[in-house]
C-alpha cells in the first residue's frame, strides 16, 4: 500500500484521482487546497488530513518523512501554472509525482524537471488517459500498419462547455492556464502525436478566451482541429439531445468513437503508472511544443484549409 498526498483537492479533477487512489489499494493520507469545499474527501478518505496552507502541508509532509511514515506518491491536481512548482516539491519530499494535464505550460519547463528528477532518483508521470483508451490503441495500431508514406486526413471537434464562472477563475487567464487550447485541448493534441507521429507545420485559424481553431500536418496525417468552451458553439444535432459535451474524430471521414469509459481511465493510468508503466516528462514533450507554439502564433482567419465548423459555428469571418 502506497501513501498518497493530494495537491488540489477542491478542483474538478480530484475526485477522479482520490477514486483512483482508493481503487488500486492504497491510501490517501494528506490533501492540500487553499480552498476548503473537500467534502468529498469523505467518500474516498475521511481519515486523511486536510490543509489550506501550503506551509503547514509542506511541514506535515516532512514531519511524516522523519517520523518513517513518508509520502510515496504525491498526486498533483492544482492549477496548471503551478504544476511545475508542486512537481518540484513532491520529488524533493522524496516522492514520486502524478501530474494532471498539462504536466508543465511550456518545454524548457520539462528540461528543468528533468534535472530535478535526476538530482532526487524520484519519477515524474503524468495523466494522458487518451492513450490508454481501447479505441484509440486500436486506431494507433490501424496506422501504424498503413503502407510507408500514407497520409490520414483528420478532423477533431471538441466543445466541452463551461459558464461565465470559466472566465473569472484562473483558468480564463491564459499565463495561469496556458489558454484553451493547452487547458482542455493538451491530451488531444498529445493523443494525434502518439498516433499520427511528430508535428511537420501548424496554423491558428482562430484564438479567443473560450474558442480557438487550426491546421497542422504531422508525419501521417492532415488535422482540421476546433475546440471550444462556448456552449454557443456546439452544433444543432447537439443541442437539441441537451448535450452540454461534443466530442468527435474523424479518420479519413470514419469516425472514431471513444466517448464511452471516458471518466474511467485515471484508475487505469493509476494502475499503469503503480506497474512501471507510467508516461514520464520526455513523453510530454510534442503536445507541450504544440500548444506552447499555438500560443504565440497569429491567427490567419478562414484561410487556408480551416475547420469547417468556424463558419458553422459563427465565431469567425
Amino acid at each position: 500500500m502506497k501513501r498518497f498526498a493530494l495537491i488540489g483537492a477542491a478542483g474538478y479533477v480530484a475526485p477522479r484521482h482520490m477514486r483512483a487512489i482508493k481503487d488500486t489499494g492504497n491510501l490517501l493520507v494528506a490533501a492540500l487546497d487553499p480552498h476548503d469545499s473537500v467534502g468529498i474527501l469523505d467518500s474516498y478518505s475521511p481519515d486523511a488530513d486536510f490543509f489550506t496552507e501550503f506551509e503547514r502541508f509542506d511541514r506535515h509532509v516532512d514531519l511524516r518523512r522523519r517520523k518513517g511514515a513518508p509520502i510515496d506518491i504525491v498526486s498533483i491536481c492544482s492549477p496548471n501554472y503551478l504544476h511545475d512548482a508542486h512537481i518540484r516539491f513532491a520529488l524533493r519530499s522524496g516522492a514520486d509525482a502524478i501530474c494532471e494535464k498539462p504536466l508543465v505550460l511550456n518545454p524548457w519547463n520539462i528540461d528543468g524537471l528533468i534535472e530535478v528528477q535526476r538530482e532526487t532518483g524520484r519519477s515524474v508521470s503524468t495523466i494522458l488517459q487518451l492513450r490508454l483508451h481501447p479505441n484509440i490503441v486500436a486506431l494507433r495500431d490501424r496506422i501504424a500498419a498503413l503502407p510507408s508514406g500514407s497520409v490520414c486526413d483528420v478532423e477533431l471537434t471538441y466543445i466541452t462547455s463551461r459558464g461565465n464562472w470559466y472566465a473569472t477563475s484562473w483558468k480564463g487567464e491564459e499565463a495561469k492556464s496556458g489558454g484553451i487550447a493547452t487547458n482542455i485541448g493538451v491530451h488531444f493534441f498529445d493523443m494525434l502525436h502518439w498516433v499520427f507521429g511528430p508535428l511537420e507545420q501548424s496554423v491558428l485559424h482562430h484564438s479567443t478566451e473560450t474558442t480557438c481553431a487550426g491546421y497542422m500536418e504531422l508525419e501521417r496525417a492532415r488535422v482540421r482541429w476546433f475546440m471550444s468552451a462556448d456552449a454557443g458553439t456546439l452544433p444543432e444535432s447537439a443541442r437539441a439531445q441537451g448535450l452540454t459535451t461534443y466530442r468527435v474524430v474523424t479518420v479519413d471521414g470514419e469516425e472514431v468513437e471513444f466517448s464511452g469509459g471516458f471518466t474511467d481511465l485515471h484508475t487505469r493510468s493509476y494502475e499503469e503508472i503503480l506497474a512501471g508503466r507510467g508516461f514520464g516528462l520526455e513523453e510530454n514533450r510534442r503536445a507541450i511544443e504544440t500548444v506552447s507554439g499555438l500560443r504565440r502564433a497569429t491567427p490567419v482567419g478562414l484561410k487556408g484549409d480551416y475547420h469547417p465548423h468556424l463558419r458553422v459555428a459563427g465565431v469567425a469571418s
